[in-house]
């Protein structure tokens, strides 16, 4: 990693400590998740930074990749635990960060998800494995009678990419990658009183181009067109022109050059908390980028 890069990937986990705190904050009973969402989107989009992947905001039992639909008129609720998940890019290099907002009777299932993620920073250095990490991970949630999310992972970026190499557990596997000086890395446990395995659910909400493929429908031109900035970042359906947009994102996505991300949920009536900061591997430790 050049001196530049390091440089700019302080600055965009600068911009994101920030603004998830912000939006922490905006995260009440009765307010609305479309106007939270747009709002702390726009805050990323007024630093002159990009946003990396659609503000995820997932409640209760959804884990990951919920976000705001389209005229949502959903409200946050009494009793809702609120994972908000915020990426924010600059000149390509991502801090991808997250917290547990609990809105009732949730305080020890967010302190187990935050306890692993600080226990597991402080175990970060070159020569590490990832399934070390893991370890440590699943000891912090299970000492607290929560199960780890098992097919949930933190995971390597890199310039305009959300997920590399290395994969990082949140269960303590043989091996694993050995962590380098110079590696950026996002470690993120997922804490849960459900499985322990996340599924997917039919809402899918944000899509990613994985390759570049032509089309002929007119709809499905303009989408391409309007997401070729994102350079392979995540995009949201929230964002696209809406004249016939469900028969165009379903024909980029059977073309296979779209994919649209379903939201992962524990089974119903379970509660998911998350933590996450972005790291740097250096030669005697690490950098949290995002704290």
């Amino acid at each position: 990693m050049t001196d530049e890069e390091m440089e700019l990937y302080l600055e965009a986990g600068k911009i994101a400590k920030k603004i998830l705190n912000e939006g922490a904050g905006m995260v009440k009973v009765g307010a609305s998740i479309l106007d939270v969402v747009e709002t702390v989107e726009g805050k990323i989009l007024d630093t002159g930074a990009e946003i990396a992947f659609p503000l995820n905001l997932s409640r209760n039992e959804d884990a990951a990749h919920d976000t705001a639909s389209p005229g949502d008129e959903r409200v946050f609720a009494g009793g809702d635990l609120v994972k908000l998940d915020l990426g924010v890019a600059v000149e390509g290099m991502i801090a991808d960060t997250a917290l547990s907002v609990n809105l009732g009777g949730h305080e020890d299932l967010v302190a187990a998800s935050r306890a692993a993620l600080d226990r597991a920073i402080t175990l970060v250095h070159p020569g590490v494995t990832t399934g070390e990490i893991g370890a440590v991970i699943q000891a912090e949630i299970e000492e607290r009678g929560f199960q780890p999310v098992s097919n949930l992972t933190g995971h390597g970026l890199a310039p305009y990419s959300i997920h590399t190499d290395p994969t990082i557990p949140n269960v303590g596997v043989a091996g694993g990658a050995v962590l380098e000086e110079g590696m950026a890395i996002a470690i993120e446990p997922f804490a849960t009183t459900g499985s322990g395995r996340v599924g997917d659910h039919s809402r899918i909400e944000i899509y990613q181009q994985l390759a570049v493929k032509p089309a002929r429908l007119p709809a499905a031109k303009r989408i391409l067109e309007q997401i070729r900035g994102r350079r392979g970042m995540p995009f949201s359906r929230r964002w696209l022109p809406q004249d016939k947009l469900e028969i165009a994102l379903s024909t980029l996505v059977r073309g296979g050059g779209v994919y649209g991300y379903p939201v992962l949920h524990d089974v119903p009536g379970s509660f998911v908390s998350q933590a996450e900061h972005t790291l740097i591997v250096t030669a005697d430790g690490c950098i949290v980028t995002t704290r």
